[in-house]
């Protein structure tokens, strides 16, 4: 069977079971579980279908916001990686923004009880920080999205417009060379809007498996409006290039 023949029976075998496991298809397709998960790698950069722990799931909507405990299993070490040198760009006495991202929340369980200002709206985020007395937290307030627990919508935004930080850290769906970051949820990406306008240095942090894909809203229109890119290791040669060629300042982990 064609390398694309197997890909599309794989997309439509997700949509028809909503969910599936990689070691299914590797024993259907009598391929290993490696070419499985690059097929999936593929396809979820196409948006034909998401990556899930262990499998892929089909996306229903890119409107629809992908669950806190979805993205708290998928890339979980690299997650933990990128939280671990986001930090090092932390200085007593810094007042940040850390969004509603898995990675803020690594962050915000690994960051040393120092003083600081942190503004959130993410309830895990503020629970993490709240242990360590030395923190002061500031929780914005707005509607609540039960998938991300985090607090979205006008209220939101207007509360940050209040603020001014000297770095934020951020994250998204999707890294796009040409057309800048996207979410795939309208309320954060709006709110991701709000957190660039009011900070002085926005700090992205993202896995691999974001760059050259597209989502549905977006966040900015160019690379060029982020300071610095935290990612991991395994970018491709081609992703490497790009971000030099847009002489983008970033740090692999």
């Amino acid at each position: 069977m064609l390398v694309a023949d197997r890909q599309r029976k794989i997309v439509e075998l997700v949509n028809e079971k909503i969910s599936v496991r990689v070691t299914e298809l590797s024993q259907l397709f009598n391929v290993t579980e490696e070419t499985i998960r690059r097929d999936l790698e593929k396809l979820e950069k196409l948006r034909a279908l998401r990556r899930s722990h262990g499998g892929a799931v089909r996306l229903e909507n890119d409107s629809l916001e992908i669950s806190y405990r979805e993205r708290e299993i998928t890339n979980q070490k690299q997650k933990r990686a990128i939280a671990q040198a986001a930090i090092q760009f932390i200085e007593p006495g810094d007042k940040i923004i850390l969004d509603a991202s898995t990675t803020s929340w690594y962050m915000a369980q690994e960051i040393p009880n120092q003083p600081l200002t942190v503004i959130t709206n993410s309830i895990n985020v503020a629970l993490a920080l709240s242990k360590k007395d030395n923190i002061q937290v500031i929780s914005v307030g707005g509607m609540l999205s039960p998938k991300s627990l985090s607090f979205v919508g006008p209220l939101a935004s207007r509360s940050l417009r209040a603020y001014h930080v000297s770095k934020a850290f951020i994250s998204c769906q999707g890294i796009d060379f040409e057309t800048g970051i996207s979410d795939s949820n309208e309320w954060q990406a709006l709110l991701r809007k709000e957190i660039l306008a009011v900070s002085d240095k926005t700090i992205l942090l993202v896995d691999s498996s974001k760059f050259q894909t597209r989502t549905f809203v977006q966040i900015t229109n160019s690379l060029t409006d982020i300071d610095m890119i935290i990612t991991d290791h395994r970018l491709t040669k081609e992703e490497h290039q790009a971000m030099q060629h847009l002489s983008i300042v970033y740090k692999c982990v």
